[in-house]
């Protein structure tokens, strides 16, 4: 029986694989010529799946369609030019090479791509807006999200992008330490920013994106197990990832609303994941390098011991060093939730009115959390400021109950 929603979901984790294998393999200099054999790919698997039914093994299906099209893509070509030219040039890549997507060459050839990618002579945002749509299969609207801009200046950015790597001569091979030195920076950002868009969607009517946080760990470890891209910071993030994933079960409730932390079931923690995290924090510590990664593991870390003495003395401590080195509104914001709860709601509020912070719905809901307990009104208010400016359906319901229990309880 075929199921509509397995199409959308393998695009999410095998497009880009199949992109990456087919530029390094035939040497591409054009990745819409891999992206074009992809997608193509993908909708001879809608159209036949839709008739046939899903194959038992449909990740082997997409790649071995993805092979056959790739070589006959190149066979075509190879007539073509032997009949205008008389001769082929590839580059010395062999037309119909023998190839397989296994995991050891996807594995490689991800890593050279998203090193290939992030290439300076792109700026940082339009490295990262790239390697979000190539190698994370980002739409524009899920890239202007992650970075609060317009879908027409995304679409701008991204074709400005792949026009300069076109004509520096774009090439997928393994990164030299040079390139590792000069890119790892612009690579853990995407590969943060991808984690954060699944386990914070701004862009889906889901609270939760799985296959986003999933993916984000899977390309992070290839970094891990890769001795040039192995730093303190790549431990850092691997990390942060652990611990927040660890509670990914218990954040939503069966009606896919969001539950504070405080109010979590814990024995829906993942213990294996929270030690895993634990033993990636202390080699990252190893090194006298503190980067953003490192003190939002430390903060993660802290979450998951809730019984912890002093745990919000200390989260609020990491928070003030993270602004120093890596100010956002957001860490900005967190800071002051902690703030509420070592020192009370109303030194916070006074914080928050005081700040700088953007009026946006996150501003808003927690305006309504810190005035929660004893002003109602001023509550409610800021709460339908926040469903105002939301766009997530789930989030507006889930703010739409906020609101009906604080006018419920006001009688």
């Amino acid at each position: 029986m075929y199921q509509p929603e397995i199409t959308p979901h393998l695009f999410r984790t095998e497009y880009s694989k199949i992109v990456a294998v087919l530029c390094k393999t035939f040497n591409l200099k054009y990745i819409e010529t891999a992206e074009d054999i992809a997608a193509d790919t993908f909708l001879k698997a809608s159209e036949t799946w839709a008739l046939k039914g899903v194959p038992e093994n449909p990740t082997a299906w997409l790649y071995t369609v993805a092979k056959n099209k790739a070589r006959d893509h190149f066979k075509h070509l190879s007539v073509f030019e032997n009949k205008i030219s008389g001769k082929v040039d590839f580059g010395g890549q062999t037309i119909n090479p023998e190839f397989e997507f296994s995991n050891q060459i996807i594995a490689d050839s991800q890593l050279a791509m998203i090193f290939a990618v992030c290439n300076p002579v792109n700026a940082a945002e339009a490295q990262i807006c790239l390697a979000l749509q190539i190698l994370c299969g980002f739409s524009v609207k899920e890239i202007a999200g992650a970075f609060l801009a317009k879908p027409e200046a995304i679409k701008k950015r991204l074709q400005r992008a792949r026009e300069m790597l076109r004509n520096d001569h774009f090439q997928i091979k393994a990164p030299t330490q040079t390139e590792v030195t000069l890119r790892l920076d612009n690579v853990l950002t995407t590969l943060y920013l991808l984690f954060n868009e699944g386990y914070f969607s701004k862009t889906a009517d889901e609270l939760i994106r799985k296959d986003l946080c999933a993916e984000a760990m899977r390309l992070l470890l290839v970094l891990v197990e890769n001795p040039l891209t192995n730093t303190s910071q790549t431990q850092a993030l691997v990390a942060l990832m652990c611990f927040q994933s660890s509670r990914i079960d218990a954040r939503v409730n069966s009606e896919n609303e969001a539950v504070l932390l405080d109010e979590q079931d814990q024995n829906a923690w993942d213990e294996p994941l929270i030690a895993r995290g634990n033993y990636h924090l202390i080699n990252a510590f190893e090194s006298n390098d503190i980067s953003r990664y490192h003190l939002e593991a430390a903060i993660a870390y802290w979450h998951t011991n809730p019984t912890a003495k002093n745990r919000w003395e200390n989260i609020l401590q990491l928070y003030d060093h993270l602004l120093l080195i890596a100010y956002s509104p957001a860490a900005a914001m967190n800071r002051i939730y902690a703030l509420a709860k070592v020192h009370g709601n109303e030194v916070a509020i006074v914080e928050a009115r005081d700040s700088d912070l953007p009026h946006n719905q996150h501003y808003h809901s927690l305006m309504g959390y810190l005035y929660g307990p004893a002003a109602i009104e001023q509550a409610i208010t800021h709460y339908q400021q926040a469903m105002e400016l939301s766009s997530s359906i789930t989030e507006k319901n889930v703010l739409a109950k906020t609101i009906a229990d604080l006018k419920a309880a006001r009688f």
